[in-house]
C-alpha cells in the first residue's frame, strides 16, 4: 500500500499560508535520524512544520520532490505507519518551545541531565524481601557533594551511549 500524491499536495496547499514557509518532513526509516539537537534546533529555527506520515510503503516519492522535504526517522527500525514517529518528533520539539513545559528548568537535560537517577520517598524501599536504598549522599544536604554525585552519573550516562 502506497500513499498516493494527490490527496497529499491538496492537503497541504490547503494549508492557510503564511509569510514563514513551513519545513516539510517525511516520516521514513530511511531518512535522517531526528535528535534532541535537531529538536532544540527546529524549535527555533521554524515558525511552521509539516509532518507527512505515510503508511506501510509509504508516500509517492514525487511528494518528497515537490514539496522539498526532508526525510527523517525517529529510529533503526521499521514501524507500520509514520503516525507514532510523527507524534515523538512533535513532543521533542514542542517541549523545547519557551512556556510549552512552565518553566525553562523543567527540561530534564537541562537540570540534571538525561538518564540521571531520581528517587522519591521512602528513604529505603522494601521489595520482595530486598532493601534498595537511596544514596546517602542525596540525603546529606550537601549540595556540593550532590553536584559531584549527579556529575558522576551523568558521567556515567554519557559513557554508555
Amino acid at each position: 500500500m502506497l500513499m498516493k500524491a494527490e490527496p497529499i499536495l491538496k492537503a497541504f496547499s490547503s494549508i492557510k499560508k503564511s509569510k514563514d514557509k513551513p519545513a516539510v518532513f517525511i516520516m521514513s526509516a530511511a531518512g535522517k535520524k531526528f535528535t534532541n539537537s535537531d529538536a532544540k534546533k527546529y524549535a527555533k529555527k521554524y515558525k511552521n512544520i509539516v509532518l507527512i506520515a505515510g503508511r506501510y510503503e509509504g508516500i509517492d516519492a514525487r511528494v518528497k520532490k515537490i514539496l522539498k522535504a526532508q526525510e527523517i526517522s525517529v529510529g533503526d527500525y521499521v514501524l507500520t505507519g509514520g503516525e507514532l514517529p510523527a507524534m515523538v518528533i512533535i513532543d521533542a520539539i514542542s517541549r523545547q518551545i519557551p512556556g510549552v513545559l512552565g518553566r525553562a528548568e523543567s527540561l530534564e537535560e537541562s537540570r540534571f541531565g538525561v538518564g540521571i537517577p531520581s528517587y522519591t520517598r521512602p528513604e529505603t524501599l522494601k521489595y520482595k524481601g530486598e532493601k534498595y536504598v537511596v544514596p546517602k549522599v542525596l540525603l546529606s544536604g550537601d549540595h556540593k557533594k550532590i553536584a559531584e554525585w549527579r556529575n558522576a552519573q551523568r558521567s556515567k550516562s554519557n559513557a554508555k551511549r
